[in-house]
């Protein structure tokens, strides 16, 4: 019999896949590329790459030890097409395959690339997930508001998780008002689990320094997981040490600590090494076993079969166009501190400064200090959206662009949140020590020593009060903007049109 080509791409890092699933493994053959293609549609963070090409190789061996027959491409590789359909085509000519099993990749880009293949692709539904597209296109029909809550609780029902019965554990479905504390004093967790370097990663590390030095981000220190058994270790490593005290401080920021009591296992969870039920049932086993609390826990799961799929979910049902909404009209050029981390501005240097080094910042970090302060500023959303894609280590277009263009930006025009997610510097101030080291200062509401933020969410209400002067959740704000004396009102304007003309000039700010 002729032998197929399985493509198991570099996200796809699952023995469980639904393409592998399909394959016969004693004739058909496993394609894996590194290619410039994926490697380089945006200015990936090298630790992103250096992660994936590592956890691609050593995967690649993995399923060779089990009988797969495997055509493994690195980038280097003279003969490398550089990209995925070139290199379907090169290995379909060396062996002989006719068509080609694939699971449904996370983004419309590759998507569309392979439906242009001149080789039949069979595209089977990446089932790793809770939620279908048919079920989440179910679950939408006729609803005026896609609203995550909703749908979270849906997804409970359905997992089992965290229910008694048809009831949510501890008699509610939302603990999140729990888990709103600034941070401690002290963090008594050392942070994620770190792992040695092996051959194959200093391999690759040396591959990446070599190919992607102009790219934005610290490639050593090298720290991450790059196979399962490293995955499921760094899990188990966050449950036992710092699931007890996420809950309560998983908003918190310290200048000081880049991970307070965060997982930062969503790499690997958006990569394939881990998957979402293994991750939900040991935090669930934890709150069970009297060893983490029920806010924790349910904060916890939220975050993965609640938001996450939640996001997925959002991503198909809206279409490849998604990534160019802009429903505000904003239209400033991304500023040149988010890749430099040059600004006096400290929550937003420290945030850039920590995604430079580590390829990663905890959710309120990117949605309110780089995501608010883009939203304030008027940025063009697709260049954010971009800026998001290429700087994080869990970054795919199908959890990532939701999250900014829908409620990190409201540049979908309410899909994803009832109003903007967009705060003054008070918010800040209260979940992070980073004002005590900022030359703003945060008492200030207008003038060249104010805090920045101050000014420009009140200049974004005005700038944008016909859209929102009359959302019920933000009503109140408008009344006290227009309650405040007019030449208070001025003053603020004056301070933010100052502050983005400086902004526009290139000048720091």
């Amino acid at each position: 019999m002729v032998s197929r080509l399985v493509l198991v791409l570099g996200d796809q890092l699952t023995e469980s896949l639904s393409a592998l699933r399909e394959a016969d493994r004693d004739r058909d053959i496993v394609v894996m590329a590194e290619v410039m293609g994926e490697a380089a549609y945006v200015p990936h963070h090298p630790k992103k790459i250096a992660f994936l090409f590592a956890a691609m190789r050593k995967f690649a061996a993995r399923l060779e030890s089990q009988g797969w027959s495997v055509r493994y491409t690195r980038l280097d590789d003279p003969d490398n097409t550089q990209t995925i359909p070139g290199e379907l085509i090169r290995r379909a000519s060396e062996t002989g395959a006719h068509e080609v099993l694939a699971t449904e990749p996370g983004e419309f880009r590759l998507i569309a690339a392979l439906e242009e293949c001149p080789l039949p692709v069979h595209i089977f539904p990446d089932d790793r997930f809770v939620c279908s597209h048919a079920e989440f296109e179910a679950w939408a029909v006729g609803r005026k508001e896609l609203r995550m809550e909703w749908f979270y609780r849906d997804m409970r029902r359905k997992t089992g998780l965290l229910m008694e019965g048809d009831k949510p554990a501890g008699g509610k479905w939302n603990y999140d008002h729990d888990n709103r504390k600034p941070a401690p004093g002290q963090i008594t967790f050392d942070g994620p689990l770190h792992f040695q370097l092996d051959a194959v990663v200093i391999e690759v590390l040396d591959l990446v320094e070599a190919r992607f030095a102009g790219n934005f981000g610290t490639l050593r220190p090298f720290w991450f997981a790059t196979d399962r058994d490293g995955a499921r270790a760094a899990l188990d490593h966050f449950i036992i040490h710092a699931l007890p005290r996420f809950g309560d401080f998983q908003d918190a920021m310290l200048d000081g600590n880049r991970f307070l009591y965060h997982a930062v296992i969503s790499m690997y969870l958006n990569a394939g090494l881990l998957g979402w039920q293994e991750v939900c049932e040991a935090a669930e086993q934890a709150w069970k076993a009297d060893k983490a609390p029920l806010n924790a826990v349910e904060g916890f799961i939220r975050q993965i079969i609640g938001w996450r799929e939640y996001m997925r979910g959002v991503y198909f049902h809206e279409g490849p166009d998604y990534t160019r909404r802009n429903a505000l009209g904003h239209d400033r050029a991304l500023p040149e501190f988010y890749w430099t981390a040059q600004t006096d501005m400290r929550c937003v240097g420290r945030a850039v400064e920590q995604t430079r080094d580590e390829a990663y910042a905890h959710h309120i970090q990117r949605l309110m200090v780089t995501g608010n302060f883009a939203l304030l500023a008027g940025i063009d959303p697709h260049q954010v959206h971009e800026w998001y894609l290429a700087v994080y280590a869990d970054a795919y277009e199908w959890v990532e662009a939701p999250n900014v263009i829908g409620m990190s930006q409201f540049a979908d025009g309410g899909v994803v949140g009832s109003k903007p997610y967009v705060s003054g510097g008070n918010y800040i101030h209260k979940m992070s020590d980073y004002c005590k080291h900022c030359r703003y200062k945060i008492g200030e509401k207008s003038g060249d020593k104010a805090c920045p933020f101050n000014y420009l969410y009140w200049a974004f209400l005005h700038r944008h009060r016909d859209r929102f002067g009359k959302n019920p959740r933000m009503a109140q704000m408008y009344r006290t903007w227009m309650n405040l004396p007019t030449e208070r009102r001025q003053a603020t304007l004056d301070s933010a049109e100052a502050f983005l003309s400086k902004l526009d000039r290139g000048a720091r700010v």
